[in-house]
Parts: structure tokens; C-alpha cells; sequence
């Protein structure tokens, strides 16, 4: 295990700034998951932490010691990319001890880490078929076991589960958080899926444009986001945003906060997404878009009452959240 710190890292590539002075600081143990959307900087944070770009400024600490100059093989981090990159002509235990092979570790030493990490992730039927002769997920969960036996301070993943379909990608995260719980090892998750950073992390870092927007449990990115893009970019369906109910200010509404058969305001439905033992309804509330959630046989047809309990505020020029205001 390994404290993590970032101190204005900042990453450019040409005339570009993809991250700037960025302040990250990652506890011993923790489980940190880095989202935001396509192109805002964290796949090029994490690969500055491996060490396989370089920072433009700043320093990243590993238990205190500067590792900007220090080569990726020396950082005792291992990494798990979305392409499994599994060598085609090895088995599965060639695969996952490779890299204690280049160690010059003994060979019942690679057979004890090899066989202890395959029994973790469920890989003991698989030790001697090829990369070729198995699923995704399978494959997945042999990088993972590749990076387990080498016992690194700290784990990066890079979108590890994109690739893979939903129950997949669902059976993924449940061994993931299992290992995280049994290896206690600091995890740097990277994911533009805000379902994974909601389920995996003990604290989510939201990404825009390069720039750290808010550092908090899911729970409270949920429930207490710092802006407007935060607010936005965490949840499902996404948040609502009505600009036209208060003077400069843009109410923020999370489905389960609209209560509809009654209230104060008139709407009319638009969609209704319907999702087994709930549904949405996208409603339209003059020129503006507001979604409901609801429970099955309660879905309104035409027009609806609606009332919008505790809604969040944000300033309509700066995108910030406001201070609650009593009622």
C-alpha cells in the first residue's frame, strides 16, 4: 500500500493544456476513482502517475518520495488497461507470472503468487488455455491477475471494463471491489461510466477540461455537488436544469425529487422510459425539460400537476452551488 500525492501537475502537449495545476492527494488504502468525460484529462493524469507520460510541471509523490524522473518499472505500480494486451502465444500462468519471470523470481515462488491470485479471481480452470480461448471478461480478470501477483503499492486501471457488456461489466465490479477489500492495496480508477464511480470508490474526482472540480464520497458528489457540471454529469438519468422559475438562478432537480399529480406547476409528458419496477417520465414544463421518477401503474398521461421538493441552487453565471436557503 502507497499514499498517493499530486501538487500542481500540470500536463500540456504542445500549445495544449490538458490538465492544469492539478492538487490530488490519495490516502493509503483508498480506492479513488478519476471520472469525467471523453478528452477532460484522466487517462493522461493516470499514465503521468505510471510514469508513461511526463508531467510539464508540478510533482507526484509516492510515500513521500518524487517519482517524476523515476522509470515506470521502478514506481512498484502495476497498471490494467482496457485492451487486456495478453501475450496471444502464452497460457494464462504463463501470462500472469511473466513479469515475476523477468524478476528472476524462483520458479515455485511465481507458482505460489501465480496460483494464490488465480484462486482470488477465479481462474483455476483456466491456468492452461490461451488468451484466444477465452471471453472478455475472462481475459479481463487475467490482466487483473497479471497485475495482482506482482504485489504493487499501488493499482491503476484505465477503463478496464469498456469493452465488456453490462452483466459483464456488473460481475467485474463486484470482483473488483472484493479484491480492493482483500488486498487493501491503493486503487486509481479511471472511468467515464459514473455507475462504476458511484458503485467502486471510496471518493470520486470529477474532471473537466482538466481542471479538478470536486473530491468527495459518491454520496455527497450526489447529493452535494460543488457546480453545475458536477451536478450534471452525476446521476441517472441525468439532473434537470429550469432557468426560468427564479431571477438568476438555475434550479438543479433530481428525478426522485419530482412528485407529479399535484403541486403548484403544470406540465405535459413527453417520453416515458419504463424500467421494469420504475419508470421516467420527461416531461415538458414550458420551453424547459424535467424528468419524474415513478413507481410501475403510476404513470401519468397528458397533463400533470407537479411539485419539485428541495430542489438544488445554482448561480446562474458562475455554475456554482448556492447555500441552502431556508424555507
Amino acid at each position: 500500500m502507497a499514499h498517493l500525492s499530486l501538487h500542481q501537475v500540470k500536463k500540456s502537449f504542445g500549445d495544449v493544456d490538458v490538465i492544469h495545476a492539478l492538487d490530488l492527494d490519495v490516502a493509503d488504502g483508498e480506492f479513488l476513482v478519476l471520472v469525467g468525460p471523453s478528452g477532460c484529462g484522466k487517462s493522461t493524469l493516470l499514465r503521468c502517475i505510471a510514469g508513461l507520460e511526463h508531467p510539464t510541471s508540478g510533482e507526484i509523490r509516492i510515500d513521500g518520495r518524487v517519482v517524476n524522473q523515476v522509470a515506470p518499472k521502478d514506481r512498484d505500480v502495476a497498471m490494467v488497461f482496457q485492451s487486456y494486451a495478453l501475450y496471444p502465444h502464452m497460457t494464462v500462468r504463463e501470462n500472469m507470472g511473466f513479469a515475476l519471470t523477468l524478476q528472476r523470481q524462483s520458479a515455485s515462488e511465481i507458482a505460489k503468487s501465480v496460483d494464490a491470485a488465480a484462486e482470488m479471481l477465479d481462474l483455476g480452470d483456466l491456468m492452461d488455455r490461451r488468451p484466444s480461448e477465452l471471453s472478455g471478461g475472462q481475459r479481463q480478470r487475467v490482466a487483473m491477475g497479471r497485475a495482482v501477483v506482482r504485489r504493487p503499492s499501488i493499482f491503476l486501471f484505465d477503463e478496464p471494463l469498456s469493452n465488456l457488456d453490462a452483466a459483464l461489466r456488473t460481475q467485474l465490479r463486484l470482483e473488483l471491489k472484493r479484491l480492493h477489500k482483500e488486498l487493501g492495496t491503493t486503487m486509481v480508477y479511471v472511468t467515464h461510466d459514473q455507475v462504476e464511480a458511484m458503485t467502486l470508490a471510496d471518493r470520486i474526482a470529477v474532471l473537466n477540461g482538466g481542471h479538478l472540480q470536486q473530491v468527495d464520497a459518491p454520496t455527497r458528489v450526489f447529493a452535494e455537488p460543488s457546480n453545475r457540471f458536477v451536478a450534471g454529469f452525476i446521476g441517472t438519468p441525468s439532473m434537470s436544469f429550469l432557468s426560468e422559475l427564479e431571477p438568476d438562478v438555475v434550479l438543479g432537480v433530481r428525478p426522485h425529487q419530482v412528485k407529479l399529480g399535484t403541486g403548484p406547476l403544470t406540465a405535459e409528458v413527453d417520453v416515458i422510459e419504463h424500467l421494469g419496477m420504475e419508470s421516467f417520465v420527461h416531461l415538458k414544463l414550458g420551453s424547459e425539460r424535467l424528468v419524474a421518477r415513478v413507481n410501475v401503474g403510476e404513470v401519468p398521461e397528458g397533463t400533470v400537476q407537479v411539485q419539485i421538493d428541495a430542489p438544488l441552487r445554482f448561480d446562474s453565471d458562475t455554475g456554482q452551488r448556492m447555500a441552502e436557503v431556508a424555507s
